[in-house]
Order: structure tokens, then C-alpha cells, then sequence
């Protein structure tokens, strides 16, 4: 690699990225995100090649980031994007000097997950089953049994095939992030939920997607998105109604019920314990408000 040209270098880290790295989609397009931001940002400075870019460049765009109103944590975000692009130069021998090694992220307070009560899954369940048709209150509850019931990610739910799934060892075979394959033990009640699904489809190959729309094609994020948006809703005030919730709640709910971290770490597919302790955290705070609303003496003890 000879060029010093910023688009170019982007492009090809970029591709790095999706092939020896092998990102998911959804990475690779933050990535590419939140570099455009900054090659539109050094083109407003007429800046071409990465040779020219300072230490006082990118605290201009951060400054620019914050003026414009973004938040600590997608600074963050494209901070460490650019940190990535800078090391993929640094080892292509584009850079001398790294500008933005002596660069740190804002200090972001992180915000515990929010989660929904197992009543509330339940009352889920239950509007699922009155508010559709028999075949599709099926494919509705086995893709909230998924998201909740094994505590998977929205992507992995659409990547899932027929084949994936174990009764008979009861797990289930996950591509999950960084196409790093894990095994995800699914309960009883959920086995039961598939197999109901199963059951209402046509064709029962191993190698056909697990979950299809209308049109016969695999479903998508912004179909799941839809669905549990529509049903937290109904059950929950909380702000942000996406899938992850469910995700949220299951670890939360798992530790409530004293799993084992490390076993939780490995069901979730996170890559560092830290990422599933917040979780922990969760518990604790719900520990403490039913014990401010329950016990007698809780105003007293905490004076």
C-alpha cells in the first residue's frame, strides 16, 4: 500500500474489515459512518492525505461533533473509528506519528439497561395470541421467545436457519458477532414455542431461513423492530422501545435469579466479562428500590 489518499485508505480499511476481520454489516456500516464524517470534516480543512492530519485536527472535530450536538458517547463512538484508521496506517507505514494516540474519549457516564418484568413478557405473550391470526401469533412468540427466552440479538434472530436449531441437545447454533459461532442451551418453555412454530410451516429444510416476511424472504431488523415496538407499548413506559430490551431484561432476570456470571457471559456472546457485569449493576438497583418500597424502615436505614 502506497497511497496516503484519505478516501482510499478508508476503502481499504474498510475492506479489511469485512474480510479478514469479518465484520458484520451493521459494523462495517458504522464504520464507514462515522469515517465519512471525518474525511467530510478534512475536506471543509482541505486536507487529502493522512500525512497532514494533526492532533489539533481531531480535537477541531470533536469540538465540531459537540457544537452540532452530539453526545459524549457517539464521540466516543467515532473516536474510536478513527482511532481504528489510524492504526491500520500506522501499520501500512502511512504515519509517522500517530495523531491521535495522546487523544482520550469524553467521560461517559453509562447508563444502566432498561428492562421489562417477566409479568410484562407474559402480558406480551398473551396480546400476541389475541390480537393475531393462530399462524402468526406462532412466528410472533418464537421471535420473541428468541429475543427473550435466549437473550439473542436482533441479527442473530435473522440469521437464524431450520438447522440451527437442536431439540435434542436443546440448544441452539448462533452466528453471532465478529462470525464467531456459540451454542445457546434454549429452556423448555421456549422448545415448546418453536415447535408450535414448526409445526405451521410448509417446508421444513434445515438450510431455509428460520423466520421469512410476506414476500418469502428472510425477514429483517427493521421487521423484528416492528413487531416488539408494538408490543412494549402496550405493557411499558420505558423510553426507548427497541429489541435489545428483551436482551436487557433476560440477562438482568438470569442473575436475579443467581446464574452464574461467567455462564451468562457465555450465552449473551460478549467478549469481555465488563460488558455483562452492567448487568449485575441492574440487579442491584432493582434490589434497592424493592427495598425502599417494601420495607418499613428503608426511609430510616438510609438517613
Amino acid at each position: 500500500m502506497k497511497t496516503k489518499d484519505l478516501s482510499l485508505i478508508s476503502e481499504q480499511m474498510i475492506s479489511e474489515l469485512s474480510g479478514i476481520s469479518r465484520a458484520s454489516g451493521n459494523t462495517i456500516a458504522a464504520y464507514r459512518g462515522d469515517l465519512q464524517a471525518f474525511l467530510d470534516f478534512c475536506g471543509e480543512k482541505k486536507i487529502t492525505t493522512i500525512d497532514r492530519i494533526t492532533s489539533k485536527n481531531i480535537r477541531q472535530f470533536i469540538a465540531k461533533l459537540s457544537e452540532n450536538g452530539s453526545g459524549k458517547s457517539t464521540i466516543s463512538r467515532k473516536l474510536s473509528a478513527l482511532r481504528r484508521f489510524f492504526l491500520f496506517a500506522a501499520k501500512n507505514n502511512l504515519l509517522d506519528k500517530n495523531p491521535i494516540l495522546r487523544i482520550p474519549n469524553p467521560k461517559v457516564q453509562r447508563k444502566l439497561p432498561e428492562t421489562i418484568s417477566v409479568a410484562s413478557y407474559l402480558k406480551i405473550l398473551s396480546l400476541v395470541e389475541e390480537k393475531n391470526e393462530p399462524k402468526d401469533a406462532k412466528k410472533i412468540k418464537a421471535i420473541f421467545e428468541l429475543l427473550y427466552g435466549c437473550a439473542f440479538r436482533v441479527s442473530e434472530v435473522c440469521s437464524l436457519n431450520l438447522g440451527d436449531l437442536d431439540f435434542y441437545s436443546m440448544s441452539i447454533r448462533i452466528l453471532g458477532k465478529g462470525s464467531k459461532v456459540r451454542l445457546v442451551p434454549i429452556g423448555t418453555k421456549s422448545t415448546e414455542v418453536m415447535k408450535e412454530y414448526l409445526s405451521s410451516l410448509e417446508s421444513r429444510s434445515n438450510e431455509i431461513p428460520l423466520f421469512v416476511d410476506k414476500s418469502g424472504d428472510r425477514i429483517n431488523r427493521f421487521y423484528i423492530y416492528g413487531i416488539v415496538k408494538k408490543y412494549l407499548k402496550e405493557v411499558t413506559d420505558i423510553a426507548k422501545k427497541s429489541p435489545h430490551i428483551l436482551r436487557h431484561s433476560a440477562a438482568t432476570h438470569m442473575l436475579d435469579n443467581d446464574a452464574d456470571l461467567l455462564a451468562v457471559k457465555e450465552i449473551l456472546g460478549h467478549e469481555n466479562l465488563s460488558t455483562t457485569q452492567i448487568y449485575t449493576h441492574v440487579s442491584i438497583e432493582r434490589l434497592k428500590k424493592t427495598y425502599k418500597k417494601a420495607h418499613p424502615k428503608s426511609e430510616k436505614e438510609s438517613l
